[in-house]
This record gives structure tokens, sequence and C-alpha cells, in this order.
């Protein structure tokens, strides 16, 4: 019986770790507002458009300076095969993703309330 408890323990707290670590933010193109869940899984970090499940960040680490990059980045309005380098950075009212291929662009997203 105390097995199974500590085991209920461990499984509330390992859920309580990832809703803590994910957030949902709008991200504005063309006019139309799309929701991207935002999260840490073991570690990395990942954004996914909600309405089709399209990844973005595609597991970026962690830097020193609390952005996060990475060399697999795509573009939900580029070719699928197309990866690039990208970085987020964490504000307070949101976030900012940078992308570079052969030139940058970058995009602010707000977080959903």
């Amino acid at each position: 019986m105390k097995f199974k408890a500590i085991g209920l323990i461990a499984a509330s707290a390992m859920t309580l770790a990832s809703a803590v670590s994910a957030d949902t933010y709008i991200r504005t193109h063309k006019g139309e507002a799309q929701t991207i869940d935002v999260s840490i899984k073991d570690g990395t970090l990942w954004c996914t458009r909600v309405s089709d499940g399209f990844e973005m960040c595609n597991g970026m680490t962690e830097n020193e300076d609390g952005t996060w990059g990475g060399n697999n980045m795509r573009h939900p309005n580029m070719p699928k095969w197309m990866k690039f380098k990208g970085t987020v950075y964490f504000m307070d009212a949101g976030l900012k993703i940078k992308g570079c291929a052969v030139i940058c662009d970058s995009e602010e997203w707000s977080k959903a309330e």
C-alpha cells in the first residue's frame, strides 16, 4: 500500500511539473491568430501549433543566457524539409522567436490569457 501511495505522489508531481513547464501563446500570421503550445519536454523546448500539430522549435536547448536555440527550427509557410537555425527569447508578455536560413526574420508571440 505504501508503494502505491508513493507511486501516485510521484505521478502527480510529474503531471504538475509538465503543466508548469507549458504555456500557450498566440502567433498572428496574415491577420489570423494561431494558438501555439510551448513546452519543455526532457529539457528541450517545443513549439506546437494546436490546429494541426505542426512543430516549429523541434527540441531547442537552453543557452547560458536563458534563450533557447537549435538548428532544426521549421516555419509553417516553408517546405517541410527545410530546417534552419533559430532562437527563442522569453519576455514578460510573450516571446520572440527568430530564425535564420539565408536571411533572418523574427516574430513576437503574445502569451494567451
